[in-house]
C-alpha cells in the first residue's frame, strides 16, 4: 500500500480547528516540498472507519481509535486536539420536575441515575465516547451523527446527549443545560488534559517521507498560530452556528501548545486514558503508542 511519491490523502474533519491547523496547506501559504494533497473533508467517524481500513495516507483520528489502528497508523507529535480540563459535555434538556437526571452537583448521584438514561452518542470509536464509559462504565446509548444529537434529546429519543465540536459553546442558548464536563471530570481526577483527537501518518510511507509529511504539517499549524485571524476566516465556513467571535474561541480550546506538540504532558495523557481502558476492558489489544519521528 506504500504511496505514490507526491500524492497523499488528508481527512481531516469540516470544523474549524482541522480547517485552521490545515490552511496553510490548502491555500498553499508555505512550501509544499513538491507533494500534493488530496483534502478529504469528513466527519470524524467516518474518518476513523476509513483508518480502520488504512485507507488514508493520513487522517485526523478520534484518539480512542487510534487504539484499533497502530498496527497501521503512527501519531503525528503535533495536531493533538486536547482539552484542558474542558472537553465533550454531557447535556440534558432544561429539566422538569422530577426529571430522571438530578443536578450535576449531586455527584454522589450522577452515575446511578444516567445508566437509567438513554444516552445518545456520537460514535463509539469517538474519544468522547470512551471517556464516557471511563467516568459511567456500562450505560445505555444511541448512536447519532454528532450534529443530530440535540434533536435527539429534544425529540425524546435520547435521555441526555454527548456533545462534542461547537455545541460544547452552544448547547445553552439551544435550550440544553450541562449535566457534566468530561474534560473538567479528567483533569480532575487524574491531572492531566483529555486527548481527543490526533493526526495520524500510514506506516508503509518511506521514513525519509514520513519526516517531510511530518515538517509540512508542522509548519501549517505554526503558520495557521502565527497568522490567526487570516487562519481564522479560512476556518469561518465550517463553524457551524458560530460567529467569528465564538469560532475563534473554539479554535482557541483545541489548537494550542499541545497541538504544537504534545510534549511529555499531552503522552503521558494518552498513555493514561488508553492504558485506563483497556484495564476497564473497553477494548481488548494492548496499545503502544508510537510517534513519526
Amino acid at each position: 500500500m506504500a504511496a505514490e511519491r507526491g500524492v497523499f490523502t488528508l481527512g481531516h474533519s469540516p470544523d474549524p480547528d482541522d480547517a485552521f491547523m490545515f490552511y496553510a496547506m490548502a491555500e498553499n501559504k508555505i512550501d509544499l516540498r513538491g507533494y500534493q494533497f488530496e483534502h478529504r473533508l469528513e466527519d470524524i467517524q467516518t474518518l476513523n472507519e476509513r483508518a480502520l481500513r488504512g485507507e488514508l495516507h493520513i487522517s485526523a483520528i478520534s484518539m480512542h481509535a487510534y487504539a484499533y489502528v497502530s498496527d497501521k497508523y503512527a501519531l503525528l507529535p503535533c495536531g493533538a486536539s486536547m482539552g484542558d480540563g474542558y472537553g465533550p459535555i454531557l447535556v440534558r434538556k432544561t429539566p422538569k420536575t422530577n426529571a430522571q437526571i438530578p443536578n450535576p452537583y449531586q455527584h454522589v448521584d450522577l452515575r446511578e441515575s444516567l445508566r437509567g438514561c438513554a444516552i445518545a452518542v456520537p460514535g463509539r470509536m469517538t474519544s468522547a465516547f470512551l471517556a464516557l464509559q471511563l467516568y459511567l462504565g456500562d450505560f445505555k446509548h444511541i448512536v447519532v451523527p454528532f450534529d443530530r444529537i440535540f434533536e435527539a434529546v429534544k425529540n425524546g429519543r435520547a435521555d441526555a446527549g454527548l456533545i462534542i465540536h461547537e455545541g460544547q459553546l452552544t448547547y445553552a442558548r439551544s435550550g440544553f443545560q450541562k449535566v457534566i464536563d468530561l474534560g473538567e471530570w479528567w483533569k480532575r481526577e487524574t491531572g492531566l488534559p483529555l486527548p481527543l483527537g490526533g493526526n495520524v501518518l500510514r506506516k508503509d510511507i518511506p521514513h525519509a517521507v514520513q519526516h517531510d509529511l511530518l515538517e509540512i504539517i508542522r509548519e501549517s499549524i505554526e503558520f495557521g498560530l502565527a497568522h490567526r485571524d487570516e487562519a481564522v476566516r479560512h476556518s469561518l465556513p465550517y463553524a457551524r452556528d458560530m460567529d467569528a467571535h465564538l469560532a475563534g474561541k473554539f479554535i482557541g480550546m483545541y489548537v494550542n501548545e499541545f497541538t504544537r506538540d504534545y510534549g511529555e504532558t499531552g503522552r503521558a495523557a494518552i498513555r493514561r486514558f488508553l492504558g485506563d481502558a483497556q484495564r476497564g476492558g473497553y477494548f481488548d489489544t494492548s496499545v503502544e503508542v508510537e510517534f513519526v519521528k
